[in-house]
């Protein structure tokens, strides 16, 4: 079984490795002159890496850990210290400790009722709102919980955590910086299935909540054992091919897609194949799906979704801003020292963040630098028609004032990524329009982490759909055949 595979992201990947594993043959077309979508990462001309967002890998991802033990990349991700910690403005430190002897639930409840993030008030309403949620049914039952997590995507998480007895200041300090980290949005424009669906995790296995991040550079820790696992079998992966158009035709009372049309350059090809999969994002299927297939709402379904849009920051300086205490540590450069975590904060335009000279020093610790800051700004709106050099210097004088000792340093470089769509907008009501990986086209199918799955728009949801997508074809391997003859 022959089968062409629009998008090297993820989900498109994760597609890959399950069918030849199943002994199809394979092809990948991406737009990109690199593979990883949303995940992406390259070097610029003065060797820097640059990536699309910041990529934190929490224990719940399953799908995805079995996908990089399978291709040999689980050795090159780092375990971080198993808290959540917020940065304030002052430099004052809040933490979500997870650390605990006893694991889940006890950990999950001492973290959240214990936290540091919050004043007293906070705690006990945020307290309130969690005792009463779903999260406590899924310590017992937690397919029951998921069921009832599933129909509360038409309410915002934060309509539904003052429902709960929640309140503002919890939203404000805590949830408002894990939602913009999750999916780009606040708590008062993100579905409460998607907040809860994580905290279900979170309640019920004590490693769901445990953060790791890669060695370096998503190309070279992540995606290169993919592709090399890929290749190895037989898989070619074309970048810089653009689909341009797709091949259909009606036959009675079935469609089936006969080729697709893909750009090389100034030049075309049509690819012939058994099976076609599009393992786009929302604006990149949006762009490819022929306007004759609107007529099912699976395809007409997709265009009520919307994606954010997101701008990533990368700073470095001449020390190491997240040393709180030791001015003499802070500035020398042959150590690197600091908070070695993922980083929230409800007091910036960048709602998580991360120092990759710390985190992830392969590719970004630069022997004789400092501290390398990525951070994402959420909401990207404000961003996207802006100078480069205006943000950085915006995001700097916000850096020094959850740093304060920052001052004393220099930033000696920066780098401005802008994505005018990113992760689909996962706003109340929006789940019932994301479409099954199987479609009315006999012979095409869906991917992407804006199908239907039971996870955010994630590196998780990417390679859960991929996994879906492939399940559905293998399921259906003889029709398809016949299909194809």
């Amino acid at each position: 079984m022959r089968v062409a595979i629009v998008g090297a992201g993820l989900a498109g990947m994760a597609t890959a490795i399950d069918l030849v594993d199943a002994g199809a043959e394979v092809e990948i077309f991406e737009a990109r002159p690199f593979v990883g979508g949303k995940v992406g990462s390259w070097i610029d001309k003065d060797g820097n890496h640059l990536e699309m967002g910041l990529h934190v890998f929490f224990g719940c991802y399953y799908n995805l850990f079995g996908l990089m033990a399978k291709v040999g990349a689980m050795d090159n991700l780092r375990l971080k210290q198993h808290t959540h910690t917020f940065v304030n403005e002052g430099g004052k430190i809040g933490e979500l400790d997870f650390r605990f002897l006893t694991g889940a639930p006890f950990n999950g409840l001492k973290a959240f009722f214990t936290t540091s993030q919050l004043s007293t008030v906070d705690k006990a309403a945020n307290s309130l709102a969690l005792g009463t949620s779903p999260i406590v049914r899924a310590l017992i039952d937690p397919e029951g919980a998921m069921k009832t997590i599933r129909n509360l995507d038409s309410i915002s998480f934060a309509d539904w955590f003052r429902s709960h007895g929640g309140n503002n200041g919890s939203l404000r300090k805590m949830w408002d910086p894990i939602a913009y980290a999750l999916g780009f949005i606040d708590t008062e424009n993100i579905s409460a299935r998607c907040m809860l669906t994580i905290f279900q995790f979170f309640a019920t296995k004590t490693e769901a909540s445990v953060l790791r991040m890669l060695e370096g550079s998503p190309s070279e820790y992540l995606h290169k054992p993919i592709v090399d696992y890929l290749e190895a079998r037989g898989t070619k992966i074309h970048t810089r091919h653009r689909v341009k158009e797709i091949l259909f035709e009606d036959l009675g009372d079935t469609t089936k897609v006969t080729g697709i049309v893909v750009s090389n350059g100034e030049t075309t090809e049509t690819i012939r194949a058994d099976v076609y999969v599009c393992a786009c994002d929302v604006p990149g299927i949006k762009k490819v799906i022929p306007q004759a297939w609107r007529k099912w709402s699976e395809f007409d379904n997709i265009y009520k979704l919307d994606a954010v849009p997101v701008a990533t920051v990368q700073l470095r300086f001449d020390g190491w801003v997240t040393e709180l205490n030791d001015a003499q540590n802070r500035q020398q450069l042959q150590q690197a020292v600091g908070i070695d975590n993922l980083l929230y904060t409800p007091d910036a335009d960048f709602s998580c963040f991360a120092d990759l000279a710390l985190t992830s020093p392969a590719d970004y610790y630069k022997p004789g630098e400092g501290s390398l800051l990525q951070l994402v700004l959420t909401p990207g709106d404000p961003f996207i028609k802006e100078k480069n050099e205006d943000i950085a210097h915006q995001i700097l004088e916000q850096v020094h004032k959850l740093f304060p000792s920052s001052r004393e340093l220099n930033m000696t470089w920066y780098s401005v990524v802008k994505l005018a769509e990113s992760l689909y907008r996962e706003a109340p009501g929006m789940d019932p329009y994301r479409p099954p990986q199987q479609t009315p086209i006999s012979n095409f199918f869906l991917a992407g982490s804006y199908t239907q799955q039971d996870y955010i728009d994630s590196m998780e949801g990417a390679t859960l759909s991929g996994k879906q997508a492939a399940k559905v074809i293998l399921a259906h391997a003889e029709q398809l055949k016949a299909v194809a003859v």
